[in-house]
């Protein structure tokens, strides 16, 4: 099925099913406060006279996104305090967190990074934590609200709603700073999260489910014997056993190949984080004007990679999940040549139009093809707290070392900036080969349900 038919299916099954539409807004709310802490908040800091090392700096209060494996598990395990009676565990965490996400965009919309630097961090920290946990919260309702065959079709409802809060987010703001100012597009943002508090207020609560182990084969049953065997005492707190149990299966089912794995997770997309935060000071620098790049950048940017998440899944139905895996990982780092040829070539709109393609394309096809092989690597028994544990370690090298792009930006220029993000690329194609020889050697009944997962994934895919 061609990408146009498959987005026309994907339309027809969400006005069927409600928990899908439900599904698109909760997408389009988790997209929304992203761009506004991240890329963004780069352009209006750089237009105000920010320096491009304290706006790689700033960056570092971002990292909620990356470490919210840390508190994803209580979140799973408890109630909200008077919400959780009131409107049951995930609906209740929503609300909270969507009510502190349009708290934090209310507080950068008051704020002046040219006059009041700090108050712009502290407002950006409290945006990105609530933010970061808004997507642990939607991760678990959409994980638990369907049954597991469904599941592919929710991360495409999902990937639609959360690249139309993109939009928002990038060219939504983008103009509104041009035609206004930046109070008036930070201050509309935080009203268009409304639309995720409609959907916690109104979506259906998942019923509870109990944590079981699955046995799909003799060696999966052994693994969940020992696993079983190593638990911790009773009495120890219960979040503490949530990590127990969740990291014990993922290293009883993978055993030494799981550092390779890790470390490929890690840098697949590490060239993204860095080249990211400097893509918006870059366009400023070369003289285009918001407006420019909200119809370059984010609008066609956008249509682009829309297309990207439908391709990858149908090439990963096609080819198989670690062909596309290796292929999303050297197009992905290699693109960001074309950022240095718009770098060095100047303020021309067609390298811009070409940066912006290639880029846009590839980002969207390796981000598919990892969500995918993360959702491969999960147990249905801790879907939730292994994705968050996984989600969370593919972003978070990236992001420590994001802080510091716009000093090597300084130092280097950008040319020499985005030719040095591409060459992350070769240890992410002999990781890839290192991985995918492991996995030939599996268990062929294991290998064959992990693949099937992964296509369920495969048609969709976030961040």
């Amino acid at each position: 099925m061609i990408p146009g038919q498959k987005f026309l299916t994907l339309l027809r099954d969400i006005a069927a099913d409600k928990r899908l539409a439900f599904m698109l807004l909760l997408g389009f709310s988790s997209g929304l406060p992203f761009l506004l802490v991240f890329s963004t908040q780069s352009a209006r800091l750089r237009e105000v006279g920010i320096t491009r090392t304290d706006i790689g700096l700033m960056f570092y209060a971002t990292l909620f996104y990356s470490i919210k494996f840390l508190w994803a598990p209580l979140l799973e395990r408890f109630d909200p305090p008077v919400l959780g009676r009131m409107m049951g565990r995930w609906r209740g965490w929503l609300l909270i967190t969507q009510l502190g996400v349009i708290l934090g965009l209310f507080g950068l919309a008051g704020s002046n990074p040219a006059s009041s630097l700090g108050m712009t961090i502290f407002w950006t920290t409290v945006t990105a934590f609530f933010a970061a946990s808004q997507d642990v919260v939607i991760d678990g309702w959409r994980i638990n609200v369907i049954p597991r065959d469904r599941q592919g079709i929710m991360l495409a409802v999902s990937q639609l709603g959360y690249r139309v809060g993109i939009l928002c987010a990038g060219a939504g703001a983008l103009y509104l700073a041009e035609y206004f100012d930046w109070h008036a597009a930070y201050g509309t943002m935080a009203g268009l999260m409304l639309i995720g508090i409609l959907a916690a207020l109104f979506a259906p609560d998942p019923p509870p489910v109990e944590k079981e182990a699955a046995s799909h084969s003799a060696a999966a049953a052994s693994k969940s014997d020992k696993a079983a065997a190593t638990r911790p005492p009773s009495g120890w707190p219960d979040w503490l056993i949530a990590y127990k149990e969740a990291l014990s299966d993922l290293f009883l089912r993978r055993g030494w190949i799981l550092v390779p794995i890790m470390l490929l997770i890690a840098l697949y997309r590490l060239p993204d984080f860095l080249a990211g935060v400097m893509s918006n000071p870059l366009y400023i620098d070369l003289g285009f004007s918001k407006a420019e790049i909200a119809n370059i950048s984010k609008i066609y940017g956008f249509a682009i990679g829309l297309t990207a998440p439908f391709v990858g899944g149908l090439c990963i139905w096609r080819f198989g999940l670690m062909p596309s895996l290796l292929f999303g990982g050297i197009a992905a780092a290699t693109s960001h040549l074309s950022m240095a040829l718009l770098a060095a070539k100047g303020a021309d709109s067609t390298y811009l139009a070409l940066a912006v393609s290639v880029e846009s394309f590839a980002g969207g096809f390796a981000g598919t093809a990892l969500m995918a092989y993360m959702s491969s690597l999960t147990s249905p028994a801790f879907a939730a707290s292994q994705y968050a544990l996984l989600s969370s370690l593919y972003a978070l090298p990236g992001k420590l070392l994001a802080g510091m792009s716009g000093k090597m930006v300084d130092l280097f220029g950008y040319p020499v900036f985005f030719s040095a993000t591409s060459t992350i690329g070769l240890p992410v194609a002999i990781l890839c080969l290192i991985v995918w020889r492991s996995a030939d050697k599996e268990d062929p009944a294991q290998a064959k349900e992990e693949q099937d997962r992964a296509s369920l994934a495969g048609e969709g895919g976030r961040r």
